[in-house]
């Protein structure tokens, strides 16, 4: 007879590994075809990124304090 029993959730389990096995062989097959981009056009993006942010926080900030100031001249007033 069966030496060796086999529970229901090992199949499970085997199915599992399997599957992610399957996808990270599969990522990495991806990520093979991705083009990178150069080093100096990624620091030239990333700095125009960080440009950008800092342009929309200072004119969010001044919109902040100048609906602020209204706000606070009408409530004294």
């Amino acid at each position: 007879m069966a030496d060796k029993v086999i529970k229901k959730g090992d199949n499970k389990n085997v199915a599992k590994k399997k599957a992610s096995l399957r996808f990270f062989k599969d990522l990495k097959n991806e990520l093979k075809k991705v083009t990178w981009l150069s080093w100096p056009k990624l620091v030239k993006n990333t700095l125009t990124v960080i440009a950008a942010c800092l342009v929309i926080g200072a004119i969010i900030w001044i919109f902040d304090a100048a609906i602020g100031s209204i706000v606070k001249w009408s409530i004294l007033r």
